[in-house]
């Protein structure tokens, strides 16, 4: 990885990866895309463009872990509110966040949504760049119900990026593809 630049955001990448997978049926995490679990492939491209990476709202061997926050079950904003909890408890900047489900990452996309404030992928609001300073407002936000990704979004004033290409979301087994014949 080349060095930060001094003026460059301090930046902790999440993977959010605390899904029960209902739809596609088996742990996402562990599928395999073009011969690298999901969860990999997602902790490489973060890897590349992030200080540290951590998988929120489940373990995983290998991966520095946090639990969902305040508690598990409120989706992908529990492992976002864990993620800007534990950036701020550690000096970072900000939190570029994205879902186990998503392989194809590109390796700039901190740059891509770099700005003013938050930023979201305007396909997939679970990938996104967000200030520190957001935490606690997402924290108000779920103490007063809220659970939808765009809404909290929109209340901080997310700007949505649109990307040149659109992300895969991996839902369904037939989202990766036929199986491969090695």
């Amino acid at each position: 990885m080349q060095p930060r630049p001094s003026t460059d955001p301090l930046l902790l990448g999440a993977i959010l990866a605390g899904g029960q997978a209902r739809r596609f049926g088996s742990d996402k995490a562990q599928a395999i895309y073009e011969g690298a679990r999901l969860i990999d492939r997602v902790a490489a491209a973060l890897a590349a463009q992030c200080e540290a990476v951590v998988v929120c709202g489940r373990e995983e061997a290998g991966f520095a872990c946090i639990p969902d926050w305040p508690e598990a079950g409120l989706g992908p904003l529990g492992g976002l509110a864990a993620a800007l909890r534990h950036a701020g408890e550690r000096g970072f900047d900000a939190v570029l966040s994205a879902g186990v489900d998503v392989p194809d990452l590109p390796f700039d996309l901190a740059a891509t949504l770099a700005g003013e404030g938050a930023a979201i992928v305007e396909s997939q609001p679970v990938v996104g760049l967000w200030p520190v300073v957001a935490g606690p407002v997402l924290e108000a936000f779920l103490a007063e119900g809220g659970r939808s990704l765009y809404r909290f979004a929109d209340h901080v004033g997310a700007r949505r990026v649109e990307l040149s290409q659109a992300l895969m979301n991996v839902n369904f087994p037939e989202d990766l593809g036929p199986p491969r014949c090695d």
